[in-house]
């Protein structure tokens, strides 16, 4: 078995690896869109595991782009192996540990029921951080939206509102664990200019002419069926327990059924109870659990 980084010959292989096994991994970096955007630089270090016959049999590949060097960790697009050998997953890290100056850890999302993988990583010194889960919701109707008096919510408007979106954001996501790194402005420029980006979709909530509140709806899919994600959902700390989340929330699933899809989901942290528990209340179901591994340095 040979290890050896990615070349650009072989990067419709590596795409057709991620494709293929993208069931037993994270998937949020793996979907059709995502994977066509792929380039093979060094923001996206990836390495194979080739067998005598030049079959590839396992893949890792790191996401090192602007917003991960800045809060100094890395994300794994893909740690995975066909063959049942510890050392095969030894060869790929001992590559990308090549990479690790000026980061903190290494860290990837596993499926909970992918006991293997688990296994596998903690026996390469990764541990357990914390969990997360996927809830989907169907196109059932949605209650209405009653914001208190002096509230409104307005769309998100280009060239004007990257900073304030960006204040809102990274004020209300500042001690949650997984996004406690700033966005920039540039970030959210980007972000709102994505292919997934849905007209209309990002919202910010006004008190008065102060900007507190945040909801992004995006194109997506999920299990191959189109599907509404809603991210970004954000209250700074002082309006937070006030209702205004909800609202929001009704704000982004209305939208959602506006839009015609069929199916809407999010993802929420395990330790984030009252989120999960207003998600559920609000007609989600849990459809799947991730449990976030990690490898400090």
């Amino acid at each position: 078995m040979k290890i050896e980084r990615l070349s650009n010959g072989r990067v419709e292989d590596f795409l057709n690896y991620c494709r293929l096994h993208k069931g037993a991994v994270d998937s949020s970096f793996l979907y059709e869109d995502d994977l066509k955007q792929f380039q093979n630089t060094e923001e996206n270090p990836a390495y194979l595991a080739i067998d005598e016959n030049g079959k590839v049999k396992a893949a890792a590949s790191l996401i090192m782009d602007e917003y991960a060097k800045r809060g100094r960790k890395s994300r794994f697009r893909i740690f995975h192996s066909e063959i049942e050998d510890i050392d095969v997953y030894k060869g790929l890290m001992d590559q990308l540990l090549k990479y690790k100056e000026g980061y903190d850890k290494y860290f990837i999302f596993i499926p909970l029921d992918n006991k293997k993988l688990q296994s596998n990583l903690s026996q390469l010194q990764f541990s357990a951080e914390r969990y997360s889960f996927i809830l989907l919701r169907d196109h059932s109707p949605v209650a209405s939206v009653n914001l208190p008096e002096n509230y409104k919510i307005k769309n998100y408007e280009s060239g004007k509102d990257e900073e304030i979106w960006c204040m809102v954001r990274n004020t209300g996501f500042a001690k949650l664990k997984g996004s406690e790194t700033p966005m920039s402005s540039d970030q959210v420029k980007k972000m709102m200019a994505s292919d997934d980006y849905l007209d209309g979709g990002a919202m910010i909530l006004y008190h008065y002419e102060r900007p507190v509140g945040v909801v992004k709806c995006s194109d997506d899919e999920y299990n191959d069926i189109q599907t509404m994600n809603i991210g970004s959902l954000a209250l700074i700390p002082e309006y937070q327990g006030k209702g205004l989340g909800r609202m929001l929330l009704r704000k982004a699933l209305q939208f959602g059924l506006d839009q015609s899809y069929k199916q809407i989901y999010l993802s929420v942290n395990g330790e984030n109870e009252q989120a999960k528990s207003l998600y559920l209340q609000e007609g989600f179901k849990e459809a799947e659990g991730f449990v976030c591994y990690s490898c400090h340095f």
